[in-house]
C-alpha cells in the first residue's frame, strides 16, 4: 500500500510541477440571454454539439419561433480539405491532411457583439493506402467526427476566452 501511495504522490507532484492544472468550468459572456445555434448547414452535426456544449455550460436554449431577445452563436461556414502529403513510387497519394475549418461569431441578446467573427481551423494526418479502400473510408469518417467535436470545444473555449475578464492595468 505504501508503494501505491508514494507513486500516487510522484505523478502528484510531477504533474503540478508541469504545469498541468483541470480545466475550469465554461464561462458564458454576462448578459448573454436565451442562446441559438445557427448553421449554415442545417445538417451538420456541429450545431448539435454546439448547443448541446453551451447547455452544459448553463446556457439556456432558445425558443425555436423567439425572434428578438436571443443571444446567437453562428457557424457561419464550414469547409473540409483533403491535402495529399505523400506518395507511394506509383505517384499516387498515399497520406492525406484532413483540413475542417469553421467561421463562427457570437452575438449577444441586446445585439453587441459577444465574440466577434474570427476562424478556427483544425487538422489531421491520415494514411490512405490505394489498396484498403474500406479502411481508408471508415478512417476519414472517424477522423471528420473527431475533428467536429474538438472544433465544437475549440469554439467553445473561444466562447470562454471572450468572456473572462480583462486584467486591469
Amino acid at each position: 500500500m505504501t508503494l501505491r501511495r508514494a507513486v500516487f504522490v510522484l505523478c502528484a507532484l510531477l504533474l503540478s510541477g508541469c504545469g498541468f492544472h483541470l480545466r475550469n468550468a465554461l464561462n458564458l459572456p454576462a448578459n448573454l440571454g436565451p442562446v441559438r445555434v445557427i448553421t449554415a448547414d442545417r445538417y451538420s452535426p456541429l450545431g448539435d454539439l454546439l448547443a448541446d456544449g453551451l447547455r452544459r455550460a448553463g446556457a439556456t436554449p432558445a425558443d425555436p419561433n423567439a425572434s428578438t431577445d436571443v443571444a446567437t452563436l453562428q457557424v457561419i461556414s464550414e469547409h473540409w480539405a483533403d491535402t495529399p502529403i505523400s506518395n507511394d513510387q506509383s505517384g499516387r497519394a498515399q497520406e492525406y491532411m484532413l483540413r475542417y475549418a469553421v467561421v463562427f461569431s457570437l452575438q449577444r441578446a441586446d445585439g453587441s457583439i459577444a465574440v466577434p467573427q474570427q476562424a478556427v481551423e483544425l487538422s489531421r494526418d491520415y494514411l490512405a493506402p490505394a489498396t484498403d479502400l474500406l479502411g481508408k473510408a471508415s478512417e476519414r469518417e472517424l477522423l471528420m467526427r473527431e475533428l467536429q467535436r474538438d472544433m465544437a470545444a475549440s469554439i467553445l473555449r473561444r466562447v470562454d476566452a471572450a468572456s473572462a475578464p480583462r486584467p486591469g492595468p
